[in-house]
């Protein structure tokens, strides 16, 4: 749910609050009803599981303009923390969830962009440390019969160096002013 709990939170806290349709509504136009692995239902299943764990409290219900009395949902302090900890993990982390990936860099202008770049840097680490694992066992043991398995240290590899490849354009597009940030003047 790391990735389905980043979006709801990051929703919930650009808007101050939100109502669970509105919630639903902007990670549609985000397009995270495609890549986020949101089924029916899942946002109003994870509300709950939020104020359950305090990380959002329930304001009074407000009517609907043409529908039902909708409940607005809002940050704690709590829920504020574990959303900046769930994107500093996603943008450091070595990709193994790509929903999380995708959801980090949706709200990489939250952070300041010296702190962008230092959780992308330790995202290339993190990659080419499991890289190392991953096909280290390959290049110990070359005279091995890998059979058709090598594809897939050979995919996971190639994997691994494209999104490090990528990483590092985004580190260099940050570097150079691209994007507003946190700390950009507005």
């Amino acid at each position: 749910m790391s990735a389905t709990k980043l979006l709801i939170l990051g929703a919930i806290i650009e808007r101050g609050t939100a109502h669970g349709y509105q919630i639903r509504k902007d990670l549609e136009s985000w397009s995270a009803d495609l890549w986020g692995n949101l089924g029916q239902g899942s946002v109003y299943h994870a509300l709950r599981r939020l104020q359950a764990d305090a990380l959002i409290v329930t304001a009074d219900p407000v009517p609907g303009a043409s529908g039902p009395t909708r409940t607005e949902y809002s940050p704690t302090p709590a829920g504020r923390a574990a959303f900046v900890e769930l994107l500093e993990q996603a943008l450091s982390a070595d990709g193994r969830d790509m929903a999380e990936t995708m959801a980090g860099i949706g709200f990489l202008p939250v952070l300041t962009r010296a702190r962008a770049v230092e959780l992308l840097h330790r995202r290339i680490e993190a990659y080419r440390a499991r890289r190392s694992r991953v096909v280290g066992e390959y290049e110990r043991h070359p005279e091995e019969d890998w059979a058709h398995h090598i594809e897939a240290i050979r995919f996971w590899a190639q994997s691994a160096d494209e999104a490090i490849a990528w990483t590092q354009g985004l580190i260099g597009r940050l570097e150079a002013g691209a994007y507003v940030m946190a700390d950009d003047p507005r």
